[in-house]
């Protein structure tokens, strides 16, 4: 399927790409891309399937963009572990699709991964270069892709993230805020810790890299500081006004058919890490958004 010319919006900045456009973070990247004065080629799944050599490369080489970001993913992590083909396909084949074309197109790649390339053991937080070992389909799916990448394209940037949430999409906070509208009570886990990112903290930085193609390699971007499930909802209830009771849990009370990293922090050991802010600034910022929406 071909993309129609008009979605480069021509405003005189880089040309970029993004992939997975329609989903929670492709939508916040498109815009935040967009307000930074680059010219966005917004491509959705029906447009870009990146499942799909024979639409990737071809669009790629037509349009040869400065940068592609490719936020396109399999994110259903339970769904992924009776779906594995369907998981490897975007995850990991489709990952090294895009990096590929991008290669040959000339543009350097930002590729969007995962804390799940880790199993959660650690005492403190992941840096960039400690031992990945994902512990279900979809982590070894994501980190698949991230070797698929670097073999693809020299020039990329991986980012792996956390415990996203954000407007387009399903995720933890929005399910909170309905739950706590109705309920007087809820349970939440209290042995999974991770570093909540807003969706919009998020894209911002990734813009950041596809404006210095000289930062290749992994970088650990998620919101800064770090709660348990069960302090986020604590904190979704207090910042949105809902009288709702948070009681504890364990993970074992709530078994999944994918396991969950109990340590899903991530750190930086970078130089030039880029660094968000305080998760609970993020979630006031995503509220406010909802609020005005």
């Amino acid at each position: 399927m071909r993309v129609d010319p008009a979605r480069f919006q021509s405003f005189g900045g880089m040309r970029v790409v993004v992939t997975g456009a329609g989903g929670m973070l492709g939508r916040a990247v498109v815009e935040a891309a967009r307000l930074r004065g680059h010219d966005v080629l917004a491509g959705t799944r029906a447009e870009l399937d990146i499942t799909v050599e024979a639409v990737v490369r071809p669009i790629l080489l037509e349009w040869r963009p400065d940068v592609v970001v490719n936020c396109a993913a399999y994110t259903d992590v339970d769904g992924a572990q009776s779906d594995a083909a369907g998981a490897e396909a975007v995850n990991a084949t489709g990952a090294g699709l895009v990096a590929g074309a991008a290669a040959e197109a000339g543009a350097p790649i930002v590729h969007v991964s995962t804390d799940y390339v880790f199993d959660g053991s650690k005492d403190g937080p992941w840096l960039e270069s400690d031992p990945t070992g994902p512990l279900g389909v979809y982590g070894e799916t994501k980190l698949a892709g991230e070797h698929a990448v670097a073999r693809a394209n020299a020039d990329h940037a991986i980012v792996r993230t956390a415990w996203l949430y954000g407007a387009g999409g399903r995720n933890f906070v929005d399910t909170m805020l309905g739950l706590g509208a109705r309920l007087e009570e809820v349970s939440v886990v209290t042995d999974q810790i991770g570093c909540p990112t807003w969706t919009g903290h998020l894209a911002s930085a990734l813009v950041d890299l596809a404006e210095r193609p000289q930062a290749t390699g992994i970088h650990h971007i998620a919101g800064s500081g770090s709660c348990s499930w069960n302090e986020l909802a604590r904190e979704v209830f207090d910042q949105a006004g809902l009288d709702c009771r948070v009681m504890g849990s364990t993970t074992a009370e709530f078994q999944r058919p994918a396991a969950r990293p109990a340590n899903s922090v991530l750190g930086s050991e970078r130089d030039d890490a880029i660094v968000l802010p305080p998760w609970r600034d993020g979630l006031a910022a995503y509220l406010a958004t909802r609020v005005t929406a």
